[in-house]
């Protein structure tokens, strides 16, 4: 009766594990990866807006790769492609702006990159094989 109840649990526990897929995936991050000043700031007002305007059912990466002389190179990625790339100045008094900006962009380029993966044709192949 014992291993009975127990083969039973064991194979509820597995059957709720063969469930879970990609919809496990946690959702809602934007991960910093700036260096600089001028970089956190850049992160934080667009993670602001982001946060106030969208649902956040997707994760970035915000990168930033500071030069003394040029400022900082700093790239938005969404699964692991850059969808923004932008060189702000060490002097930069419209960063927030420019955040903002970033931020909108990004939402836009997100909601079309999924309406085209939902358009897509994948009656031959799955989508990871395309």
């Amino acid at each position: 009766m014992n291993r009975l109840a127990i083969a039973l649990c064991l194979c509820l526990v597995l059957q709720g594990q063969a469930h879970a897929g990609d919809e496990d995936e946690m959702m809602g991050f934007i991960v910093d990866n700036t260096i600089s000043h001028i970089g956190h700031d850049f992160y934080y007002a667009f993670s602001d807006r982001l946060r106030a305007t969208s649902r956040l059912d997707f994760n970035l990466v915000v990168r930033e790769r500071p030069d003394a002389r040029w400022g900082s190179l700093v790239t938005v990625e969404y699964e692991r492609e850059v969808v923004y790339r932008r060189f702000l100045a060490p002097n930069t008094t419209q960063l927030h702006d420019e955040a903002i900006e970033a931020a909108d962009l990004v939402r836009q380029q997100i909601v079309q990159r999924k309406l085209q993966r939902l358009l897509q044709d994948t009656t031959d192949l799955e989508r990871d094989e395309l």
